[in-house]
């Protein structure tokens, strides 16, 4: 059945997966950061979460890559907290200062109604990996009254891969950050020098699950992953060894979501290197990488500032007139 999860769900697989993984907050180990706290008694860990997803915002969201938001919109929900500490992240008030509210699994499980109730194409669920627990639970209410839409797991990539091997089955869509390639980059800027490992081995088992992304006749995907790489200053993401690791460890069939909307909020102008935006040659350079290494699916802006994709053409972040 599609989406996947229905199949878990009718055959029990969704109920004990979402127990087994909420079970696991007792001694929290679901992120790389393997904080060990008790969050059934919500003790807070590097997340700052508790039992409870805390959940900022929820709407049908147009901006997205366009086979994720399609006509009607991607019903996104972004969760508050992160599992990483992007000095330069865009969301920082709900990613850092924890701006939302917590909720129980009955109203995350009315959220994802209420969006699939707008004709939204899919649950966009934004920042899941130290909620993905609860995001189980509450898909099981969902789903046992009438949710049957797709799933896009819309991730930092830091994640651990055999967390990642328990939604195989339950989510059809992956949607990860490939976001350096240096530990002492990803130790800099995101607190996070084990980045690369696990964000290289977690990519590698969606891959396994879900492939090359499937279309519908409408341009909208059903199955599959989409690997997003957000071009830095100053060559800070490694970009190179990334899209050197996708064409030999995945395929260069991959699609890849090439992004130029770096600017410098939250703390990133404490950081000369980074203290600035993306340069349009930085970004054609970035595409060039990508192309020398025989990866050509995807999204990528034009030196008009378009984005361009299948003769989609969407207003993008980078100007023709940027140094």
């Amino acid at each position: 059945m599609y989406p996947t999860y229905l199949d878990a769900f009718n055959s029990g697989k969704l109920e004990r997966l979402a127990e087994q993984a909420f079970g696991m907050l007792e001694s929290c180990a679901i992120c790389p950061r393997q904080c060990k706290v008790n969050r059934l008694k919500d003790q807070r860990g590097f997340c700052k979460t508790g039992s409870k997803a805390k959940v900022c915002s929820y709407m049908p969201h147009h901006g997205e890559e366009p086979p994720i938001s399609g006509e009607r919109g991607s019903g996104t929900i972004f969760f508050s907290h992160c599992n990483m500490s992007c000095v330069y992240c865009q969301n920082y008030e709900f990613s850092q200062a924890g701006e939302g509210r917590e909720v129980g699994a009955a109203d995350l499980a009315g959220f994802m109604l209420e969006l699939q109730g707008m004709g939204c194409h899919n649950i966009n669920l934004v920042t899941p990996t130290h909620v993905m627990p609860q995001i189980l639970k509450a898909l099981c209410i969902a789903v046992s009254k009438g949710l049957k839409i797709p799933l896009v797991y819309n991730t930092g990539g830091y994640e651990l891969p055999e967390m990642i091997r328990l939604l195989d089955g339950i989510v059809d869509i992956y949607m990860p950050d490939m976001r350096y390639a240096d530990p002492e980059m990803s130790k800099k800027y995101s607190h996070a020098p084990d980045y690369p490992k696990y964000n290289q081995a977690s990519v590698k088992e969606m891959h396994r699950q879900v492939g090359i992304a499937d279309m519908d006749d409408q341009g909208i995907i059903k199955k599959g992953l989409i690997i997003r790489h957000l071009v830095l200053p100053n060559h800070i993401s490694g970009i190179a060894k990334i899209m050197k690791f996708i064409a030999q460890e995945l395929l260069p069939e991959i699609y890849i979501s090439l992004m130029s909307q770096y600017t410098p909020y939250y703390k990133a102008k404490d950081f000369a290197d980074i203290s600035r935006r993306v340069t349009l040659g930085e970004y054609e350079e970035a595409e060039t990488i990508m192309h020398q290494n025989g990866l050509y699916n995807g999204w990528t802006q034009d030196s008009g500032g378009l984005e361009r994709f299948a003769g989609v053409h969407i207003k993008s972040n980078i100007r023709k007139n940027d140094p």
